[in-house]
């Protein structure tokens, strides 16, 4: 949920999620419709539908308990290395290094004095690896992860930090750059017409493509397309008279 999404915007819906599903079994027990509608307001509906199945699979595989080996966590659907050593680390307290943009570029000025993207990955993972606290590495992650949201920022706030004494990056004087990489506009794009499409479904039982044209706005055509592409991420289903609803299995 926190994913590209503000915290203060996740705290209340994760409330109400966490009721609606107090735990995994509940979770993969419950019909995609009913996690899609309990998902409304956070956006990129396919991490509800990968949170959906990777609910049912601990269930099915894992005896309803979440895993705590790292590479039996990559494993489940939609969870990469960064969300699989989270988990390890933060659930289970498995001493691995949890890189994700605020740690990556706390690891690469720190010690290395660079920005991430000049560090090789395996560099930057083994560095992570070695300054981790082994004995603490959940806390230490999210240490890390505080230090990039607050000071270590694409333009760092070195006043305050509590690495800047050992910083690298500082030391060398560096002034921190912009990432450089621009989200395309949401307005008029395919993904605002997705997102339309999802809400009109978590309140109608179905609809065919020309009453979500009409209501969202937008052409047949452009609905069409954004039709085709959630039915194949599994986030609507066709029924067989060719309307659209959210998936009932």
């Amino acid at each position: 949920m926190l994913q590209q999404t503000q915290a203060s915007r996740v705290e209340p819906l994760f409330d109400a999620f966490v009721l609606r599903f107090p735990d995994v079994v509940a979770l993969g027990e419950a019909s995609r419709a009913d996690v899609l509608t309990a998902w409304a307001g956070l956006g990129y509906n396919r991490r509800a539908v990968a949170l959906h199945e990777t609910a049912r699979a601990v269930v099915r595989e894992h005896a309803g308990r979440v895993p705590r080996d790292v590479d039996a966590l990559t494993r489940l659907p939609g969870v990469g290395p960064y969300t699989a050593a989270a988990v390890a680390s933060i659930g289970h307290g498995v001493a691995v290094a949890a890189l994700d943009g605020n740690v990556r570029r706390v690891v690469a000025r720190a010690i290395r004095g660079a920005e991430p993207d000049e560090v090789p990955d395996r560099d930057l993972a083994r560095e992570a690896g070695m300054w981790l606290d082994p004995s603490s590495p959940g806390a230490w992650n999210q240490a890390l992860m505080d230090i990039g949201r607050l000071f270590c920022r694409p333009t760092p706030r070195c006043d305050g930090c509590p690495v800047a004494s050992d910083c690298r990056f500082l030391a060398a004087g560096r002034q921190g750059r912009s990432s450089g990489r621009r989200q395309s506009p949401f307005e008029g794009s395919p993904r605002q017409v997705r997102g339309a499409v999802v809400r009109i479904l978590r309140t109608a039982r179905s609809a065919s493509t020309e009453v979500l044209a009409e209501r969202t706005g937008r052409s047949v055509a452009a609905v069409a397309t954004a039709t085709a592409a959630l039915t194949g991420e599994g986030i609507v289903e066709r029924t067989r008279s060719g309307r659209f609803r959210l998936p009932r299995r």
